[in-house]
């Protein structure tokens, strides 16, 4: 059956049906979500752009766009991905080194993490969790057998630590403890053997705290964690805020466009605290509801990795909607104050055209994966 799939691959794919319940599971999220960011971002638009519209216009924009992306990567064979891994990579690296260099975009602030072209702000950090996920991909597939080699072993740390540690320095330190997570499970699922992942494990805390020692506003961040009453007007304001947003919601919340936390007490709640929004306008019902459209997103992403002919589509799939799920998962605990807040979107919802077309493309190399894996039943 390997052959005859094999025989079948081409650019284009005509053959085989993509997965509909993982479609319809994109799209409604998708959906919710500029609905959402409508709503949440209208009064604060108006406020600072003199235009209600602003946002919501160029989110949808970019979101007709990365569905057209998104049927077209589905078209695509996905192992035409495998021959571009390294080249993502690199082109990636560059993109994260000249980031390093160029100067911040506000003025008084060490943060590097746009990349400024015309209209467009773009962040390397997505470009390099798809660029780690795709790399790892190929090469775990390829070398499965070396997964009990500890130089091979060393040699996937390596690569994942250089992508990790340009992050950290921007700093971003939710964008590398995402994409060190995805490469780490990747490991995981590609047969690190159970020493290594102990081993693994007790490094990936030392990193960490290094990496919170390296990003010295980590530590006020963890400090305004604990008790953001400590400075309620100024580092802990936005987390308080949040707070009383998602306690005013209730139960059933305040209805679509009631919130009164979005009228410039939440700062920017259209980007990371977005989802404090939405509990204050849904309640506790639709968070649940929304986080168990994530729960099922990501259970029928998996599912199409366990039918997948291969250990590449396999391994690209459980890695791209494993990043969705920690995604909106680290989101949600930093706006509900479980964790320290570490900048980090919820996807499908915050506000970000480039992310969502990227996003929307990956999801499209899912529907890919599950193309093929609809041809093994044939």
């Amino acid at each position: 059956m390997a052959k005859a799939v094999k025989r079948k691959r081409g650019l284009i794919r005509d053959e085989g049906k993509i997965d509909i319940t993982f479609l319809a599971f994109v799209l409604i999220l998708l959906t919710v979500g500029l609905v959402m960011l409508f709503s949440a971002s209208y009064a604060y638009s108006y406020a600072y752009y003199n235009n209600s519209y602003k946002f919501i216009t160029r989110q949808a924009l970019f979101a007709v766009v990365g569905v057209i992306a998104m049927f077209v990567t589905s078209r695509i064979d996905y192992h035409v991905w495998r021959k571009l891994a390294w080249i993502v990579y690199v082109i990636t690296l560059a993109m994260l080194v000249v980031l390093l260099i160029m100067p911040p975009m506000v003025s008084g602030m060490d943060v590097k993490r746009w990349i400024v072209i015309g209209p467009v702000n773009f962040q390397p950090s997505e470009a390099a969790k798809f660029a780690v996920i795709l790399l790892f991909s190929s090469l775990i597939s390829a070398n499965y057998k070396q997964m009990k080699s500890l130089k091979f072993i060393i040699f996937l740390v390596l690569l994942l630590g250089l992508t990790c540690g340009l992050i950290v320095l921007e700093p971003h330190l939710s964008a590398t403890i995402l994409v060190f997570s995805i490469g780490v499970v990747l490991m995981i699922v590609g047969g690190l053997q159970k020493r290594y992942i102990v081993i693994g494990g007790i490094g990936g805390v030392g990193l960490l705290a290094a990496g919170i020692t390296i990003v010295g506003y980590s530590s006020d961040r963890i400090k305004y964690w604990l008790d953001p009453w400590a400075d309620s007007v100024g580092k802990g304001f936005q987390t308080i805020q949040s707070l009383l947003a998602i306690g005013s919601g209730g139960i059933l919340g305040r209805g679509i466009g009631q919130s009164r936390q979005k009228y410039l007490w939440v700062p920017e709640p259209h980007n990371d605290f977005i989802f404090s929004i939405v509990c204050e306008e849904l309640g506790l019902v639709g968070a649940v509801l929304i986080i168990i459209l994530f729960c099922l997103l990501v259970w029928r992403g998996f599912t199409i990795a366990m039918r997948s002919p291969d250990k590449f589509g396999s391994l690209l799939a459980i890695g791209l909607t494993f990043q969705v799920g920690l995604q909106a998962m680290l989101n949600i605990w930093v706006v509900t104050n479980t964790i320290p807040n570490t900048g980090i979107s919820l996807p499908f919802f915050s506000y970000g055209g480039t992310s969502l077309l990227i996003l929307l493309a990956e999801m499209g190399i899912v529907l890919s994966v599950s193309r093929y894996a609809s041809m093994e039943k044939m």
